[in-house]
């Protein structure tokens, strides 16, 4: 592939990474993609496919860089949950597109499926590792572990409008800090 050619892919790429985080898989338009990437609608389905494949293309990158950017700690799931903050407080439209994801697909459309469930695996087995080292309480299962922690930070931050009806004007860092000690607490061994 060209310069150009891998230039105009890129722009496409970015283009609907933003039309898919405001809009969705349904309300994104392709035209919008193309307008806002400065490339011609058909380059979009010759690299891609269609939308519905370009929307699994753009959220199964922005899953595999946040696993490479915030790898867990089994060990210190507290710290995990704070980098996770600051990621999502960093790239809002993760977060969007996950529920993007879900509100339109379910649980029958997951993108990269297979990639992604061997990824929360190694989670998993990083928790478990740390309960058989005693540092983690063994009485919650590892996985239910992982997704509380998870959900501990990225439900709050995903609904902002419930965060701020039930915590009022909260500063997020206030949020951050309250997660890490739940999730603390959460996982303490004694």
């Amino acid at each position: 592939m060209s310069r150009n050619a891998e230039a105009t892919k890129a722009r496409i790429f970015q283009a609907a990474t933003t039309e898919f985080a405001e809009h969705g898989i349904a309300g994104a338009r392709v035209d919008r993609i193309a307008k806002q990437a400065q490339a011609n609608k058909q380059l979009i389905y010759a690299y891609f496919g269609s939308k519905d494949a370009l929307f699994s293309a753009v959220l199964e990158a922005a899953m595999a860089e946040l696993a490479a950017e915030v790898p867990i700690d089994g060990e210190d799931l507290p710290g995990y949950v704070d980098r996770l903050a600051a990621y999502h407080l960093a790239n809002p439209h993760v977060l969007r597109l996950l529920m993007w994801e879900s509100l339109e697909r379910g649980d029958s459309g997951v993108a990269a499926e297979t990639e992604r469930g061997e990824h929360y695996r190694d989670k998993v087995d990083a928790v478990r590792r740390a309960q058989g080292s005693g540092k983690v309480t063994r009485a919650i299962d590892p996985g239910m572990l992982v997704l509380l922690a998870l959900g501990t930070i990225s439900w709050p931050l995903a609904v902002p409008q419930l965060r701020r009806l039930i915590l009022g004007e909260t500063e997020v860092e206030d949020l951050r800090s309250a997660s890490r000690e739940a999730v603390r607490r959460l996982i303490d061994p004694a």
